[in-house]
């Protein structure tokens, strides 16, 4: 296995040029440039990245919106991952787009939004994704798959019969980042490495060793 895994190629295909010395002063506007060419590329779900809390592990979620405020993701509160928050709201994100040879982490704080941005959220899920959240049962043991498929059938027909519900445990949250680093590899290994810090006075910019 380790020949194998050794044989695998790795940044094969023409990977895109980054300058450092031109990237924006926030850490926001780099990420919409890099996102919106990934989108551009045909990488395939660029929006998807990697939550990690400080006890639960590690997911992957949807990016749901990103301004000079932070980077924004939802989670139904009873969740392992929306307890975690609760007790320790620190997280990180990754994204990570291999056509481009290019990794984004995303470090800080996390805070809930107010009720009504988290309901308004629940209402833009499509009908069956509202079901299956308002359970908030992730994570628990499933004994049977049909219980689960009562489960999200009854769920289903609330929302049929009430289009307005909104589970009150859905939250969108934001997370509020100190630290920003754009990864951009290199063939011979030379990658740019460029972190963003927040200071009281705004962002400072770092390059970085590979």
């Amino acid at each position: 296995m380790r020949d194998y895994l050794r044989a695998l190629p790795v940044f094969a295909g023409e990977l895109p040029s980054f300058d450092p010395s031109a990237a924006p002063a926030r850490p926001d506007q780099l990420f919409i440039e890099w996102l919106t060419a990934a989108v551009d590329a045909g990488v395939h779900e660029p929006h998807a990245m990697t939550l990690s809390t400080a006890g639960a592990g590690a997911r992957v979620l949807i990016l749901k919106n990103v301004d000079e405020d932070g980077w924004q993701f939802a989670a139904h509160a009873a969740s392992p991952k929306g307890r975690e928050l609760a007790r320790d709201p620190v997280a990180a994100l990754t994204f990570y787009w291999s056509p481009q040879g290019r990794q984004i982490r995303v470090r800080g704080p996390v805070h809930p939004a107010p009720p009504e941005r988290s309901a308004a959220d629940f209402l833009a899920r499509p009908p069956g994704s509202r079901a299956e959240a308002s359970l908030g049962r992730q994570s628990q043991v499933l004994a049977d798959r049909a219980v689960l498929d009562e489960a999200v059938a009854g769920a289903r027909h609330r929302i049929d019969t009430d289009p307005d519900f909104v589970d009150p445990g859905w939250t969108l949250y934001t997370l509020a980042p100190d630290r920003v680093e754009f990864w951009q590899a290199d063939k011979e290994r030379k990658h740019t490495r460029l972190r963003y810090a927040r200071t009281p006075s705004g962002w400072t910019r770092d390059l970085l060793w590979p």
